[in-house]
């Protein structure tokens, strides 16, 4: 289904009209602040996320409604402030879109994704009020695994990146090594130091091969639930523990659930 402009801008409209109403008549709304709302809204980003990987359009349209009431939200108080309304934020959008897309909207020429990429990184350093150096823009709240990923992509932005991907693995061996090393050392603090480089070594892999390393976690993490979920039913129907299961047994189990994902 698709809407035209016209009803798709009504029903934008009716959305702010209901939240200027919430926010005079509804006790809950009226109290609400930008700290206060914070942390729901980081919760709703994760929970459009999860929609995402699922592949759940009915919830991706529920969470990104969700999603969408908190920038409205956002914007109301800012607008009670008198500090920047919804039309500001639009604005200084599409603004932004403009001034970061020149070959869509100017003259210059950017006729691959990363040649786009390159462009909105330098323009990012350029504009005014913008960054002023290249991993400024990378939020340091982010959680460590995007962190790591957006890092090395703002770096190959602006040229620093392996010649040939392949070469990455070498890196890999080498940080894997080093861990191995100071393992059998056993000295905490450098063991994680190198359980470091060597997660960052293998984000930096995803990324040069188009996987990205969250979702590749967390589509781990669901396969994981789901196997061990089928465990924990098999042994708790058939009356036993797992606590006193042998772990030969829950491995035969376990590859039973393998099987059965096919």
């Amino acid at each position: 289904m698709s809407s035209n402009k016209e009803e798709k801008m009504k029903a934008f409209g009716q959305l702010l009209d209901i939240l200027d109403e919430l926010r005079e008549k509804c006790p809950w709304d009226k109290k609400q602040t930008n700290e206060s709302l914070r942390s729901n809204t980081i919760e709703e980003t994760y929970e459009l996320c999860d929609a995402l990987i699922r592949k759940n359009n009915e919830n991706i349209k529920k969470e990104l409604g969700d999603l969408l009431l908190h920038i409205v939200f956002y914007a109301k108080i800012g607008e009670e402030k008198e500090a920047f309304d919804i039309k500001d934020v639009c604005d200084t959008l599409c603004q932004k879109l403009i001034y970061r897309h020149p070959h869509v909207f100017g003259t210059e020429n950017a006729d691959t994704a990363q040649k786009v990429e390159q462009s909105w990184e330098q323009l990012k350093l350029k504009e005014k009020g913008g960054n002023k150096t290249v991993l400024e823009g990378v939020p340091a709240s982010l959680p460590s695994i995007v962190k790591a990923h957006r890092i090395q992509d703002k770096a190959r932005n602006v040229g620093f990146d392996w010649e040939e991907r392949d070469q990455v693995w070498d890196k890999v061996e080498e940080e894997f090594n080093e861990l191995k090393t100071e393992i059998q050392a056993m000295d905490a603090n450098q063991m994680e130091n190198e359980f470091g480089d060597l997660f960052f070594s293998l984000i930096n892999a995803a990324r040069l091969y188009k996987i990205n390393p969250d979702n590749a976690l967390e589509r781990t993490n669901q396969k994981f639930i789901r196997r061990f979920n089928y465990l924990e039913a098999y042994v708790t129907q058939a009356g036993l523990s797992l606590k006193e299961m042998p772990l030969e047994e829950m491995d035969r189990i376990w590859n039973e659930a393998k099987r059965q994902e096919g």
